[in-house]
């Protein structure tokens, strides 16, 4: 076949796909969170989640706790979440609860000091950790470039200044101060003030280091969705698109109100910014191939500043999301060259993904290999990953190997790890098909993004839409 045909589902397949991935999104995943996520009191959302086990098969509600403070990765995620799904389906409830998650970011993330955002904040809304996390800060542009553009297709082309404003902002103190100029990519955190920092631990589960691949990877994907979204509203009447926010309140989330009305408005300047964007993606792609993919075609978690590796840990989950992520900013770039140079490599994670991280007997992707020992956990994120990953290395090759892997990994996802009577997902089921009764529901680190968003691409992708899914 050529190469860069795109291969068809049949029409039974087809169908049942597009009906049951709608089912579970409209039915399951989004309303799921719009119930049970916002803490209606302070007016943000619960940073921990917990739904206690069903008694004899009947539901009990999930309970958030009001005393944890909140990330702001989980706000900027809901954001980015419900104005895609605004974006994909047309439904005002979910650019309501966009608009729940932006009032969030700007009432309690924003820094009225130094820019960006906070990455954590307490109930009250004051800072908890004040430091700037890049991997918060990219996640914030994800959000917020994506509610621009919902709120531009709600035809409030105005208002969606404001998000844009903020997100353009955001970049701009990435590319000053968080860019290395020397190795590439980006640190791994900043102080409140954007000078170095040695608190530089993503998490609990990660280490301390320079650089690491969880980072560059959203910081990717984030500046993918940025020049998807200034390319639409460079497609707008330059004349329609100006920023609500007041001078005082765009200097409040670190920009230059000059500079970003500026970019909104003239069209000359927008290309400025367009090309910027581009610019800092196109070295992302170089980078994730070149310093983080090794020659094993599994990512490298953590770094040094010169891009030395550190450690032996292999995330299957991040290596198929890594795939398709790294596919959508090669297309992003818009360029046949750079997108012919490099497929092979986003094949190629995909497949070792495949054939070394896929359990094909259940359907399911394992967690990680540590060394000589193998984490067989089915975690959420890492299915929804999965699902996304294999069907795009399907797509790219026509191989039937990857579409049976994408067909068998949703089988398991609405067999197994959906959660029956208490709505959503498992955060993590074993290999038993048991789902870990210690994982919560859902708080800071899971939300609405992964689920909701490989069922929005599973949508687009299998309903062949590129605005609204029919």
């Amino acid at each position: 076949m050529n190469e860069h045909a795109m291969p068809e589902l049949s029409g039974e397949i087809r169908s049942r796909l597009l009906g049951e991935v709608r089912r579970e999104l409209t039915g399951n995943i989004l309303p799921f969170w719009m119930q049970y996520a916002r803490d209606e009191k302070t007016g943000g959302f619960y940073g921990t989640l917990a739904q206690p086990p069903a008694d004899g098969g009947t539901f009990r509600p999930p309970a958030g706790d009001p005393a944890e403070t909140r990330s702001v990765v989980m706000t900027a995620r809901h954001l980015w979440a419900y104005s895609a799904a605004f974006n994909a389906l047309g439904d005002a409830q979910y650019l309501d609860m966009a608009r729940y998650a932006w009032n969030a970011i700007v009432r309690d993330y924003a820094d009225d000091e130094s820019g960006g955002v906070f990455w954590s904040v307490n109930p009250d809304g004051s800072p908890a950790v004040a430091r700037k996390q890049i991997y918060g800060e990219a996640f914030a542009v994800y959000g917020l470039a994506e509610y621009a553009l919902a709120l531009k297709n709600f035809a409030e082309v105005p208002a969606a200044g404001a998000p844009l404003s903020f997100a353009l902002s955001i970049y701009d103190l990435l590319e000053g101060r968080a860019r290395d100029r020397n190795a590439g990519g980006y640190f791994e955190a900043r102080s409140r003030d954007w000078s170095a920092t040695t608190e530089l631990k993503l998490s609990d589960k990660d280490i301390d280091c320079d650089k690491s691949m969880n980072t560059n990877l959203h910081v990717m994907e984030a500046y993918t969705t940025l020049l998807r979204v200034l390319k639409a509203f460079a497609g707008s009447s330059a004349a329609s698109v100006s920023s609500t926010v007041s001078l005082d309140q765009t200097a409040r989330h670190g920009a230059h109100p000059s500079r970003i009305e500026d970019a909104i408005r003239d069209s000359a300047a927008l290309d400025e910014a367009i090309s910027r964007v581009r610019e800092s993606l196109a070295q992302l792609v170089r980078i994730t191939t070149e310093k983080i993919l090794g020659p094993d075609a599994h990512l490298d978690l953590y770094f040094n500043a010169e891009w030395k590796a550190i450690g032996d840990v292999i995330s299957y989950g991040h290596d198929i999301e890594c795939s398709w992520l790294l596919w959508e900013a090669v297309e992003e770039l818009d360029d046949p060259e750079i997108a012919a140079s490099y497929r092979e490599a986003v094949v190629r994670i995909a497949r070792t993904a495949l054939e070394e991280g896929f359990d094909a007997g259940s359907g399911a992707l394992e967690n990680e290999m540590h060394g000589s020992r193998r984490d067989r956990t089915r975690i959420w994120w890492c299915q929804a990953e999965a699902l996304v990953g294999f069907f795009n290395a399907w797509q790219l090759t026509g191989e039937k190997i990857f579409l049976d892997a994408a067909l068998a990994q949703w089988r398991w996802i609405l067999a197994v790890q959906k959660d029956p009577v208490g709505g959503d997902w498992f955060w993590a089921v074993g290999p038993d098909g048991k789902p870990d009764p210690e994982q919560p529901k859902g708080g800071n680190w899971k939300t609405s993004y992964h689920n909701a968003r490989c069922c929005m691409e599973i949508l687009r992708r299998v309903g062949g839409e590129t605005g609204s899914i029919k």
